[in-house]
């Protein structure tokens, strides 16, 4: 559960990353290019509704026709005489892409204008021109100033001939054009060709829509006009529609109303829908292309010359109530200033002209299909959820598991986005899901669980520190040596510790009380086994057995046991004085030689120790110092070629359970720290010893008695009197060497 809980809480963080990525404008602009263009590319092109058609200014017609590349050269009786076919036609609205911002002919111009106003539903176009504003105020950076845009209608005749004029300005290569204006905001919100294109091709429903919005909101729909083409003719579109835009946008939750209302009469939801989200939407909007250039039905130019013409066989497209829209149109190589690049722009140079681009904004205004990206609330939720999905995934399986999992995962988005495109026009973010927060999320996990595994070898590493030496805990996490059979013969020093009395106390105390103090004990005398670079490899109850490894010719190794050895038992010496009702005496024992080093045990368990003779002596020495009353005894192999230590002799003795002998020694301090005491005492001992092995009993005994004086109360001396005492009577084979056998350990 904990684990779920803390996938959960990655995947939470990864949601919390996906939010904060994409309110960068970097990011958005990414999404933009990259997401929608994936999702344009997946679904592909798609049939265009036939409620528009574009007529295009295009070389093919200004071959047929005659005339000059340039557009804005034709003859405009050309253009009234177009208007008129399209009217004749049953054509709803008439849109041109084209600026006639100049006077010319009169005549020429005379005739244009009496067409447009004969045909009643004509707009132009107005063009917008920026301007910087430089004011006579100096600041820090200059002098201040502000980005002023100049609106230029129409030559004054057209103006007010027109239905209406509206700008349509997109922007230029090479941004690739996704967005468009629905209101020029630059402009005073001025509605743009599409919004009264609209407007005009759903004239005929305002009396509907305002009936319906009398139902809906009676006390507010009473300001409404009662009649659009006089309200139109009396204000103009653009401020008619700004009105009924204020008016809807005011009415937060009037859409829901309409729908309701216009469910209960029947009318034409199509229509209500179109108005509605176009006065209550963004002043931008994203375009449904719906493919490659000329994907919406175009006629060239001089074919729209001939429509009724009995010359012509067929219309091409019938343009009965239908929108049209006039422009710079080329299906070659771009060569118009008027072609932009969209996510279905060919490789070979061909872009989609404006008047196209505004046809299909009309069209994605009309069918209610404009892209409509999620609102924000919902994009956090999304990003979040998928976080947390992310998150679950790669945390609780396996790296490969999570990878296949999160690929998986990744289509399924993938697909569900491309699905709500293709059905509804509704995108759903791409590059943070998918390039962001899915590589994120498995890259993290990997981190996080390398964190956690790296943490848990340093714990399993800390604790099998506590049983084994560091060199075993290296190989064992390199995974180096197989720990079971794994094992070497080395050169060492060993050093034996036994406490005196350990079962006596051991009954006195309670385990946990023995377990506490125990604790203590072998704090204090691990500290100067481990100052000497010594090794704890075995410990059992109140045993312990340490090992300096190095080789039979380096005396190093055999003076840090000596060493350590004499401050162990300064160690329970202070142990001892600081505990009043506890005292644990030691004896110590330090013998070197070969050893076997590694594991022992077989099936299931194994235990890392020591296996030789060497720490078997070591051992038997321990039990020697019981007998002798020694604390330190070391084998004459522990002080070959060492005159750091002040030790006597004590004797060669043959321990129990073994064959060959061991001259033991017991080391008494540092030779720097030895008193002249010491020296005499050890001098009178090793006379004494040299008597005892020449069988001189009575002299043996006498120097004996004066060791035992001067060491005041030795044990070894002790030892060695009741042996003279028990030899006079007894005495050795003649064959004697002066060994010593000890029948008991």
């Amino acid at each position: 559960m904990l684990s779920l809980l803390k996938a959960a809480a990655f995947g939470l963080l990864i949601g919390l990353l996906g939010n904060v990525v994409n309110v960068y404008d970097g990011t958005r602009q990414l999404e933009e290019h990259v997401g929608l263009g994936l999702l344009f590319n997946l679904r592909g092109p798609t049939k265009a509704p036939s409620d528009a058609v574009v007529i295009a200014i295009d070389r093919e017609s200004s071959e047929r026709l005659n005339l000059s590349s340039n557009p804005d050269r034709w003859p405009r009786s050309l253009h009234a005489r177009l208007i008129e076919t399209l009217h004749r036609a049953g054509a709803r609205v008439i849109v041109f892409d084209l600026y006639f911002a100049e006077p010319r002919s009169s005549e020429e111009d005379g005739a244009l204008a009496e067409a447009i106003k004969k045909a009643g539903n004509v707009v132009l176009a107005e063009q917008l021109r920026a301007k910087e504003i430089t004011s006579n105020i100096d600041t820090d950076t200059g002098p201040s100033g502000h980005r002023v845009v100049e609106t230029l209608k129409p030559f004054e005749l057209f103006l007010h001939s027109a239905f209406a004029t509206a700008p349509f300005v997109l922007p230029r290569m090479p941004v690739r054009v996704s967005q468009y204006w629905t209101f020029q905001t630059d402009a005073g919100d001025a509605p743009t060709f599409p919004v009264l294109a609209l407007q005009l091709y759903t004239l005929d429903a305002y009396q509907d829509v305002r009936a319906l919005l009398v139902k809906a909101r009676p006390n507010q729909a009473a300001r409404l006009p009662h009649d659009a083409s006089s309200a139109i003719e009396s204000i103009g579109a653009s401020r008619f529609i700004r009105d009924l835009r204020q008016f809807l946008r005011a009415e937060l939750d009037v859409d829901e109303a309409l729908v309701r209302t216009a469910e209960a009469a029947r009318s034409d939801h199509r229509i209500i829908g179109a108005l509605v989200n176009l006065y209550t939407g963004a002043n931008r909007q994203y375009l449904n292309f719906y493919g490659p250039p000329r994907s919406v039905a175009t006629i060239p130019y001089y074919q729209a010359l001939q429509l009724g013409d009995d010359a012509a066989k067929s219309a091409p497209v019938d343009l009965r109530g239908k929108a049209v829209f006039i422009g710079l149109s080329e299906n070659l190589l771009a060569e118009r200033q008027d072609s932009f690049h969209t996510v279905f722009s060919q490789t070979s140079g061909v872009f989609i002209s404006g008047v196209e681009i505004a046809a299909t904004a009309f069209l994605n205004l009309l069918t209610n299909t404009a892209v409509k990206p999620l609102r924000a609330s919902y994009q956090i939720t999304t990003l979040l959820v998928w976080g947390i999905i992310v998150g679950l995934i790669c945390r609780t399986m396996a790296p490969l598991a999570a990878a296949i999992g999160v690929l998986l995962s990744g289509a399924a988005y993938l697909f569900a986005a491309y699905y709500q495109f293709r059905a509804n026009a509704v995108w759903l973010p791409i590059v943070v899901p998918l390039l962001v927060q899915a590589p994120f999320g498995y890259i993290g996990a990997l981190a996080w669980d390398y964190f956690e595994i790296n943490q848990e070898r340093k714990n399993i590493r800390q604790a099998l520190g506590y049983y084994v030496p560091e060199e075993v805990v290296t190989q064992l996490a390199r995974n180096v040596v197989d720990i079971r059979r794994d094992g070497q013969t080395v050169y060492s020093a060993c050093l034996f510790a036994d406490v005196a009395g350990y079962t006596p106390l051991s009954e006195a105390m309670t385990p946990r009380e023995l377990s506490d103090v125990m604790h203590k004990y072998l704090e204090a005398t691990f500290a100067p086994i481990h100052k000497h670079g010594g090794t704890v490899i075995d410990l059992k109850g109140d045993s312990i057995l340490a090992i300096w490894k190095g080789t039979s010719d380096d005396p190093m190794v055999r003076k840090k046991a000596c060493e350590a050895a004499l401050e162990v038992a300064d160690a329970v010496k202070q142990f001892n004085r600081s505990n009043e009702t506890v005292n644990l005496p030691t004896r110590i024992s330090v013998h070197a030689g070969p050893i076997f080093l590694g594991s022992i045990g077989a099936g299931a368990h194994y235990e890392y120790g020591v296996t030789g003779d060497t720490a078997t002596t070591a051992s038997r020495l321990d039990g020697l110092n019981k007998h002798l009353g020694t604390n330190i005894l070391v084998s004459a192999e522990v002080l070959r070629d060492l005159d750091d230590f002040h030790a006597r002799e004590i004797g060669t003795f043959l321990l129990k359970g073994k064959t060959q002998p061991v001259v033991a020694h017991e080391v008494i301090c540092r030779r720097a720290d030895c008193a002249d005491r010491q020296k005499t005492a050890c001098t009178t001992f090793t006379e004494a010893r040299q008597a005892f092995e020449r069988r001189e009993w009575d002299d043996a005994g006498e120097k004996f008695s004066q060791s035992e004086q001067l060491f005041n109360g030795d044990g070894v001396s002790r030892f060695y009197l009741r042996l003279c005492a028990q030899y006079r009577l007894d005495p050795p084979p003649a064959d004697w060497s002066g060994t010593i056998t000890m029948d008991e350990k």
